[in-house]
This record gives C-alpha cells, sequence and structure tokens, in this order.
C-alpha cells in the first residue's frame, strides 16, 4: 500500500534528523514520492543523497559571492558577439541578442531597442488556426493607409477614402465599421458611396483643414493594440499556435480574450513590473540575462545572475548596475568615488561632512586594510603563554 503525504512527510523528517533542506525541495520530495510510489528504504535512500548533495553546494561562510558573480558573467561576457540583430527563426523578427541586450538588461532601460512579445493562446485558441488568426488581428496595429488608398481633392477640398475588399476581409473588418472609426475625427463628416469608397468633407473647408485631416487619416488606428506593428503565428510542435510580435504593450494583450495571462511574456522588463508587479519583474529579469548568455552557448549558473536580479529589484523599484542606479547609491563614499567620477563623489561627500565605515570591499582595498571576507572576516587573536604551556 503506498505511503500517504503525511508517512512521507515523517519519514524525511526522521531522515534529516535536525539537518536542514529548504522547504520547496521537501515539497517537491514529498510530491515525487507520492506519484512514484515510493517505500520508505527508498525513501531515506533518496533523502540521505540529498541532504549528501545540498550540503556539498552550500556555499562557505564569509564567501566572496558578489565577486564569483560578478566574474562568472563577467568571463564568458567577453565571448560575446556585439551583433544587435538577429532573425528569429523563419518569423523575421528583429531580436537584440547577445551582448547589447545584456547591457540594456542591466542598465535598466525604460523600453528594450527590440520590444516584442511571447503571446500564449489558451486551450481552444491555441488548437485552431481560425481562432489564432482572430486574436492576432485584435493584436496587430492596423492603420487607415494600409487597408485604404486616400485621394484628396483639391477643387472640391473632400477626402475619398478608397477600401481595398480584400485586406479588409483579411483583417476582420467592414466598411460600416470603417466608416463608424472615421466618424470619430472631429470636425467632418462622413458619408458611404455605392462604390464602397467614403467620401469625406469637412466642416470648415479650407487647404490646411484638408491637408491635415489628410496626415491624420493616414496614420488613424483602425484596430489592434497600440505599440505592436506587426504579429507572425507559428505552430509550435507539442504547444499549438502562439502569437510572436514585433513591438510591446504587455498590458493591453492581456486584457484580450483568448490571451494566456500565465505564460505570455515580454522582453520589457520595465512594463513587467508596472503590470505584475517587481518580483515578476526580478524574475524576468533572471531569465531573459540567462536565455541570452544561453543563445551564445555560455553556460553560465542561474545563482550568479540571481544575485545581479536581487540587487537591482532590492527596494521594490528596477534600478540600473551603473552611477545612476546601484553602484551610485553605496553608503560608503570611497567606493562610489572608485568607480565613476572621482573628483565630484570626494567634493560633494567632504562639503556634506560625510563619515566612511570601511565596511566594503573597493574601499578597505583603499586604505589598505584587510577585507570583511573569507578569511579577514574572522577576528582572530593567538594568545603564545597558553600555547607554550599546552606544548
Amino acid at each position: 500500500m503506498p505511503l500517504t503525504a503525511e508517512e512521507i512527510q515523517k519519514e524525511i523528517e526522521k531522515t534529516l534528523n535536525g539537518r536542514f533542506l529548504p522547504p520547496s525541495v521537501i515539497d517537491e520530495l514529498v510530491e515525487k514520492s507520492i506519484e512514484k510510489k515510493l517505500s520508505k528504504t527508498e525513501i531515506k535512500k533518496i533523502m540521505e543523497k540529498v541532504i549528501e548533495v545540498y550540503e556539498r553546494n552550500k556555499i562557505d561562510p564569509s564567501e566572496a559571492c558578489g565577486i564569483v558573480g560578478a566574474q562568472s558573467i563577467g568571463e564568458p561576457g567577453t565571448q560575446m558577439t556585439m551583433r544587435t540583430f538577429h532573425y528569429a527563426g523563419v518569423a523575421e523578427i528583429n531580436v537584440t541578442l547577445g551582448l547589447p541586450r545584456l547591457i540594456e538588461i542591466v542598465d535598466a532601460r525604460s523600453t528594450p531597442s527590440t520590444p516584442m512579445m511571447n503571446i500564449y493562446l489558451k486551450d481552444e485558441y491555441r488548437k485552431n488556426a481560425d481562432l489564432a488568426k482572430k486574436v492576432a488581428n485584435q493584436i496587430e496595429l492596423t492603420e487607415l493607409n494600409e487597408i485604404a488608398e486616400i485621394e484628396t481633392d483639391l477643387t472640391e477640398l473632400t477626402i475619398t477614402v478608397r477600401p481595398d475588399k480584400e485586406t479588409l476581409d483579411k483583417k476582420g473588418l467592414t466598411v460600416e465599421e470603417l466608416v463608424d472609426i472615421i466618424k470619430k475625427i472631429k470636425k467632418i463628416k462622413a458619408e458611404l458611396k455605392e462604390d464602397s469608397s467614403i467620401l469625406i468633407s469637412l466642416d470648415e473647408p479650407s487647404y490646411k483643414n484638408l491637408l491635415d485631416i489628410s496626415e491624420k487619416l493616414k496614420t488613424l488606428k483602425v484596430k489592434g493594440v497600440e505599440g505592436i506593428n506587426r504579429v507572425i503565428i507559428r505552430n509550435e510542435p507539442g504547444e499549438g499556435y502562439v502569437i510572436y510580435s514585433e513591438g510591446s504593450n504587455l498590458e493591453e494583450v492581456l486584457k484580450i480574450e483568448g490571451v494566456d495571462p500565465y505564460r505570455t511574456t515580454t522582453n520589457d522588463i520595465q512594463a513587467i513590473a508596472r503590470v505584475l508587479g517587481i518580483e515578476a519583474a526580478r524574475n524576468m529579469i533572471i531569465q531573459e540575462a540567462y536565455d541570452t548568455l544561453m543563445e551564445q552557448g555560455l553556460n553560465v549558473d542561474k545563482r550568479h545572475i540571481m544575485l545581479v536580479a536581487d540587487v537591482m529589484t532590492v527596494d521594490g523599484t528596477i534600478k540600473a548596475i551603473g552611477r545612476h542606479g546601484v553602484s551610485g547609491e553605496k553608503a560608503s563614499v570611497l567606493s562610489r568615488a572608485a568607480f565613476e567620477i572621482t573628483v565630484n563623489h570626494l567634493l560633494d561627500a567632504g562639503r556634506r561632512g560625510e563619515i566612511d565605515t570601511l565596511e566594503g570591499v573597493a574601499e578597505n582595498i583603499i586604505v589598505g586594510q584587510p577585507v570583511n571576507l573569507g578569511t579577514g572576516a574572522i577576528k582572530l587573536v593567538m594568545k603564545r603563554e597558553k600555547l607554550r604551556k599546552v606544548e
């Protein structure tokens, strides 16, 4: 008879015997033990191995994890390509990769140079090509000049819009809907003609008004989400239809029916922080940096990247790693001065009467003291008299 979750939990606690394992690891062990229907002996063997591996992977007290993390990301980073653009597979969507993308992430840029989204769909939509196309049409920004010819008549002071029937069908629009959208522009009248063209006349006819309205019509949003210029639908093995977009607007895309809000992602980390919160943004910094390195064939342990993400998001906002962010806000004057614009930092600190407590790495190296890390973190005094007595 298979063991219950409670019995497995008791067996794990018994094997642990006061030793520590993270709760997430214990939960996973319970889950897998139920799934595989393991016996008490098997659970004990697995537990011993897990504890051994966990103990081996713990870092030593006072380990310089920041320096190790910086080296582990920085060294492979020197092998990264400088090319900015790359066409993602068959879908011609520009993606910033390599070093430029990594710099973008740690600089906490307000918008990425090539914003894009991976839009996953709910069950019924991802299995049906027509439904997926319908969602894509709702997402892709369509302007009037893409679906119609706009002619300006300078003698009559009117504008004629001639919609392309084929493009309208493709976008799932009707001429009547188009007329309603055009009518929303102030100080004009729109009238549907028998040949399906739309005649636009002005309330206050003049050449200036005519040209202004003509320009406004060209960029008039007919359908779609602001900021998303192009979408591509791809049938992914084991997933169904996935929409890839050039441009990003997470907040609006998540409102569209058929979009799976739990799996849809964007490479705009600031937008994730605004819409989903700082924890989601932290996870995205880790994932984006890791994927950028892996794409170049550079295998970096995720925990080094996690350390960077934690430092960037520790106070609830995304801060850049640089003089305008994390490095410029250090409590130590000498540490700030060691990074950039040395003279300004020292003058400002002198004017304010700042005191440096010499607790970090850089400031202790500057004054020639042992650093409070590794062996330097231990204050040890040897009493020779007692040692002689022992001898």
